[in-house]
């Protein structure tokens, strides 16, 4: 049973998610600010957080912020519809995803499988049972852990799935719609950038090359080049 901690502090909200949550198998625990909430996520173990940018005595951003100095959970971000600053800044801070409210049932229950699926990948999604190496790069999918010029990348689970994705095709260009559809599970929608950040911070943390040259090429409008 995969355990979610909802921080929220709309009441309604979250009592109606709860009933939904639970009937679908999930175990759920509430929080309704920003402080104790991230209490709970750093003292028990989650599979996903849901986590709302509005809250009370602590924002989402400072929760998740906080959050990722020290752990690594996947966070679905739930933010207000048509606020793309704070979808943008979500997804800079470590957002896994995000969700504009108010959003469909089924729509969220699809993106929270699609997190926690990718963020539990077994050597037997990925077709590897071994670690892999891309030159400098060595990937463990086993282990959802990346080392490049020897040195461990700390990468979320999204960043790590995108790593991938792109060395395994390493030289070719690979289209933003299947990278949507193969790493964050779901489909390419006009004027979302959540591709374009989880790729920017990827960037951030790859050692530059002795050569100088960039290990991730953006072909706009088109798609990213893994540089062998």
């Amino acid at each position: 049973m995969s355990r979610i901690l909802l921080i929220d502090d709309d009441l309604g909200l979250s009592e109606l998610l709860a009933q939904l949550l639970e009937l679908e198998g999930f175990e759920l625990t509430l929080a309704h600010d920003g402080q104790s909430g991230l209490d709970i996520a750093l003292s028990q173990e989650f599979d996903i957080i849901l986590l709302d940018v509005m809250l009370p005595k602590l924002s989402g951003f400072a929760v998740l912020k906080e959050l990722r100095s020290k752990k690594h959970t996947p966070v679905l971000m739930l933010t207000a519809r048509g606020d793309e600053i704070d979808r943008v800044v979500g997804l800079e801070i470590g957002a896994d995803d995000y969700l504009p409210k108010p959003f469909n049932d089924r729509e969220l229950l699809a993106r929270i499988r699609a997190i926690i699926r990718r963020a539990n990948l077994t050597p037997q999604d990925v077709h590897q049972t071994v670690a892999v190496e891309f030159g400098d790069l060595k990937l463990d999918p086993s282990r959802q852990e990346a080392f490049c010029c020897d040195q461990l990348l700390v990468l979320t689970g999204t960043e790590f799935g995108l790593l991938y994705a792109l060395a395994q095709q390493a030289g070719e260009l690979v289209s933003k719609e299947e990278l949507s559809e193969t790493v964050l599970g779901k489909k390419l929608m006009p004027f979302d950038r959540s591709l374009d950040m989880h790729l920017s911070n990827l960037r951030k943390k790859l050692p530059e090359r002795s050569d100088g040259r960039p290990r991730v090429k953006t072909i706009r409008g088109k798609g990213y080049i893994w540089i062998p």
